[in-house]
């Protein structure tokens, strides 16, 4: 249908808010989202004025089911919505009706192409011909109607694979065939290649092809902060923040102040090692808070340019001649990713989701080719069991080959020792 616009309701009486509504569609072989339109939405009411506009015009056609909707609160709190709603355009049917009597509209078949008839090019002067304006009774069901497979075209399984190399899986669980949507936990998030190429959603020893979904989406975890000085930099306050895994995608940390008046420079990084096993910093971000009284509360933020390595991150900031800033609920937040695939009726091995093998590359599915039936397709919430380690092959042998060079290492030390000590012996001058 036609979206003319969308209003959103809220109990707020004062705020300001860009507002961007956007939908998913398929580009490079995954789901992103398209931008339709931005706006802006307000609201004063204070001191018997009140003043308002929460209307954002869209006008454009919409073929999925779904629309996304996305309000930056910036600084702020985030907005009360009430609820959100949406003014269609309304479409109208011109016929000549040869004789009275009971006519049919007929709807619902996704399936047909568009019908072509020679009214279509007199549209424009059938807009002004005097017409006598029905309306339709209730909608009611086709007996004869037969609910198709919109992805009967989609093949269940895919190329048969390898999985030796792959270090880690977990089983998912479907409630019922058809179109599924997982959404990636932090496990997965973590142990996967950073783009996300080595996901594989298998059953027996086949693939099941997927779509890749990125969302502008995000989830949140509750950090636990440690207080981490150093006794030799007084002026400095340093928390030291743990992660769930090493490498989780975080994009921002969170948190909250008591403090009533500061501005700080904040500086987040982490302490990694190099390819002679020496640690040093590796700066994540940096970001100014600043504070006054009386105002109202609101939480901090700052946002990693890179993604983390290890699963300590470290905050930090010079006091100065300043009392040290008190903080407190830290949060780490992660962009939401998912994969959409299909799920037979007749399925009886377990299918799992593989990970963890950074030499894979990404995979080429013909599910590309029907995104538009999967867009269409209402999906079902499948979710994912506990973590399983494989023992992939190649980390069993780079682990076998570790322990080989160290004994190599010593073996081949200790003839050199033996060699320099033989050489040094028959160089030494002999007794008389």
């Amino acid at each position: 249908m036609t979206i003319a616009s969308l209003r959103i309701k809220t109990s707020d009486r004062l705020f300001a808010r860009l507002v961007t509504i956007a939908i998913p569609e398929l580009a490079d072989d995954s789901i992103r989202e398209l931008t339709l339109c931005t706006g802006s939405i307000y609201r004063v009411d204070l001191n018997g004025k009140s003043e308002s506009y929460l209307e954002i015009p869209i006008d454009t056609q919409i073929r999925g089911r779904e629309l996304i909707v996305l309000i930056d609160n910036g600084d702020s709190p985030p907005m009360v919505i009430d609820a959100v709603e949406a003014d269609r355009r309304v479409s109208q049917l011109v016929f000549l009706a040869g004789e009275p009597g009971r006519y049919q509209l007929l709807s619902g078949n996704t399936q047909c192409s568009a019908p072509r008839y020679d009214l279509s090019e007199l549209s424009d002067k059938l807009k002004s011909t005097a017409a006598i304006e029905l309306r339709p009774a209730s909608l009611m069901a086709s007996r004869d109607y037969k609910p198709p497979d919109n992805l009967a075209e989609l093949p269940l399984t895919g190329a048969r694979i390898d999985l030796a190399d792959w270090k880690f899986r977990k089983p998912i669980q479907v409630s019922k065939a058809g179109a599924q949507q997982i959404e990636l936990d932090p496990d997965v998030l973590a142990r996967a290649a950073p783009d996300q190429r080595d996901l594989r959603i298998v059953t027996e020893d086949r693939q099941l092809p997927f779509l890749l979904e990125r969302t502008s989406i995000s989830r949140s975890i509750s950090l636990a902060p440690t207080p981490a000085n150093d006794p030799k930099k007084p002026r400095l306050s340093r928390w030291s923040l743990r992660l769930p895994q090493a490498g989780m995608p975080i994009a921002r940390i969170t948190c909250a102040s008591g403090s009533a008046l500061f501005q700080r420079e904040m500086h987040l990084w982490e302490e990694v090692a190099d390819e002679r096993g020496k640690s040093f910093p590796r700066e994540l971000g940096r970001a100014t808070w600043k504070k006054v009284p009386g105002e109202t509360t609101r939480e901090f933020a700052i946002h990693l340019e890179v993604t983390p390595r290890s699963d300590t991150l470290f905050l930090e900031t010079d006091n100065g001649d300043n009392p040290a800033i008190d903080l407190r609920t830290f949060r780490g937040h992660y962009p939401v990713t998912r994969l959409v695939f299909k799920a037979g009726s007749d399925a009886t091995q377990p299918i799992w989701i593989y990970y963890g093998n950074r030499s894979a590359a990404s995979p080429r599915y013909d599910v590309t080719l029907i995104a538009d039936q999967l867009f269409r397709a209402e999906r079902a919430f499948a979710t994912l069991g506990r973590q399983e380690r494989t023992d992939s092959k190649t980390e069993r042998i780079t682990q076998t080959l570790s322990g080989s060079a160290h004994s190599i290492f010593w073996g081949v030390l200790a003839v050199v020792v033996l060699a320099l000590l033989l050489l040094i012996s028959r160089l030494l001058p002999k007794a008389q």
